[in-house]
């Protein structure tokens, strides 16, 4: 039977032993038509003669930038042949079924254009007995708190989510996305670099008229911010800004002056307070400089289209 060529796309950036096990993983996999694409995001060390000596199935690609999580999975979208794009976070790892069980969301389900597994968090990071979930779909990002909730977080998989289900956004550690749905919307917008690429692709792929799923017999492993740290100032800077900078390429006028005003009067006082309490001085300056990035002229990013991915003359099957 013929398998569509799906293309993995993954990013490394000095973490080469989590990739390692990542890919180890894909190598248990069954699917057999599976193209595995590695950008490393200009690490420290290149890891390009131990992965080409250890993985000659992989295709390599150096970056000599760091490109972010947006701009580095473009950089491996232009490389890929697949007519099915899975970008995978190189801190997860695969569990048999997971690509079968995506591809045949997109055959039951007309103008599916995104579909993410079900994720759960990987059991080295916690004790509990069972399967701890992470992500099982999410709900929409309130437009005044510019806020929304994960569906299913924290909780121990009892089968409560056993069958495919609209979302309003897929999740960047795990989402598959047709070619022809990137050559339609645009590929990953890289304003953001790091944090609400996704949520912002999902916004972007809805208004263009297409469905996105969470598909729970698809499964995957997640061990969760590797690259960044649970607690750092990048990922403070970059949350903060990034969720203002979504709220303000999707949301109306008035929509945007109501955030605003929640934004002074309650977002900026309570963050700062609480980072003042733990005595967190760094991550003050980090929040309030995603705050103020928003007055400069960098901002005027917030209205940039999606980079474009040319439509390709023929896809590859086995």
């Amino acid at each position: 039977m013929d398998q569509e060529l799906v293309s993995l796309i993954t990013i490394n950036f000095n973490s080469l032993d989590v990739t390692v096990e990542m890919l180890e993983s894909v190598r248990k996999l069954s699917y057999s038509n599976l193209e595995v694409i590695v950008v490393d995001n200009a690490s420290k060390e290149n890891p390009q003669a131990f992965i080409e000596k250890n993985y000659p199935e992989v295709v390599f690609i150096r970056s000599e930038e760091n490109l972010g999580f947006s701009g580095g999975n473009n950089l491996g979208i232009k490389a890929a042949k697949g007519a099915y794009f899975y970008f995978i976070n190189n801190d997860t790892e695969l569990i048999e079924g997971s690509i079968e069980y995506l591809l045949d969301c997109f055959k039951r389900i007309d103008r599916l254009g995104a579909v993410s597994p079900l994720i759960y968090h990987h059991p080295e990071v916690h004790k509990q007995k069972g399967e701890l979930i992470q992500y099982a779909g999410t709900t929409a990002v309130n437009p005044v708190t510019a806020r929304n909730r994960t569906i299913g977080a924290g909780e121990i998989d009892q089968g409560q989510f056993n069958q495919a289900t609209p979302t309003s956004y897929v999740h960047g550690a795990a989402m598959m996305i047709p070619r022809k749905v990137v050559e339609d919307v645009g590929m990953m917008p890289e304003e953001f670099f790091l944090y609400y690429e996704e949520l912002d692709w999902s916004a972007h792929i809805r208004k263009a008229g297409y469905e996105i799923y969470i598909e729970p017999r698809a499964k995957i492993y997640h061990k969760e911010s590797v690259s960044v740290g649970k607690m750092s100032t990048l990922k403070t800077f970059y949350l903060n800004r990034n969720r203002i900078l979504f709220t303000r390429r999707h949301r109306s006028k008035l929509q945007v002056f109501l955030f605003s005003l929640f934004l002074i009067f309650v977002t900026i006082p309570k963050n700062i307070l609480v980072y003042l309490v733990k005595g967190e001085w760094a991550h003050v300056g980090a929040f309030w400089r995603a705050v103020t990035w928003h007055l400069g002229p960098e901002s005027k990013l917030a209205f940039r289209k999606l980079p474009q991915l040319s439509a390709s003359t023929s896809q590859s099957k086995v």
